[in-house]
């Protein structure tokens, strides 16, 4: 009996056949062949023989399959900006949450200190963080700003390193992503530009924030990007 899998939709499917590639070498492909599963003396599923596989059977069986690969539909809750095939795009209203400190600098150090608000990007090529200065829901033409946290890389991108975050990307994996961001530990500022205008320094400011100097996020410490919203989601970002 062919094995069954269970997947995400109203019934299950079997393994039907399969398709097999064949080239001079690995990635290159100029010839393939169709195959029905059969059954074994045990009932298990083995490749039956083959026949060549023609152009126009070729694009159906990869439409098909392309057809059920497309992302679901999922209700979009009001923080989501932009969802794809690839990528989601999400912002976090300006709040007080906690923060982990673990360096050298300031040892093992958390408090509850101010934020910004947010845009938040989950992609296939990697996590994304942007501040704000304004506090209602961002649009296209808003203008995102460097973020101000360690363990940032330019243009955005977050240094995971051991942060626990979802494989998947999807709506429903949104509050993963932000606790996988916000639970861990920021341990160094990476290389690159600058993250915060302070005048001595991105440790100073984190130590003030830590010490409670500031009530409210300091706004003016923010650094613009050249990015808008519409840019991000539009896969503009420079590399």
């Amino acid at each position: 009996m062919a094995e069954i899998l269970t997947v995400s939709r109203s019934h299950d499917v079997a393994l039907q056949g399969a398709i097999l590639l064949y080239g001079e070498g690995p990635g290159q492909f100029s010839y393939a062949t169709a195959h029905r599963m059969v059954s074994d003396a045990s009932g298990r599923p083995v490749i039956g023989a083959g026949v060549p596989l023609n152009r126009m059977a070729l694009i159906h069986a990869v439409r098909q399959v392309a057809a059920n690969a497309l992302p679901k539909g999922e209700f979009l809750t009001p923080n989501v900006l932009s969802i794809s095939a690839t990528t989601v795009t999400w912002w976090c209203p300006a709040a007080s949450r906690r923060v982990f400190f673990k360096c050298e600098e300031f040892g093992e150090r958390n408090a509850i200190v101010a934020h910004p608000a947010l845009v938040f990007q989950a992609s296939h090529s990697g996590f994304s963080v942007f501040a704000l200065q304004g506090e209602d829901r961002p649009g296209p033409e808003t203008a995102l700003f460097e973020p101000p946290y360690f363990n940032t890389w330019d243009h955005g991108r977050i240094c995971i390193g051991s942060a626990q975050v979802p494989k998947q990307i999807d709506v429903a994996s949104i509050s993963g992503w932000e606790e996988g961001f916000f639970n861990s530990a920021f341990t160094h500022p990476n290389h690159g530009g600058k993250r915060v205008a302070y005048e001595r320094g991105v440790y100073a400011f984190w130590k003030d924030m830590l010490d409670g100097k500031f009530p409210d996020f300091p706004k003016q410490v923010l650094v613009p990007m050249k990015l808008t919203l519409a840019q991000l989601i539009a896969g503009k970002l420079d590399n």
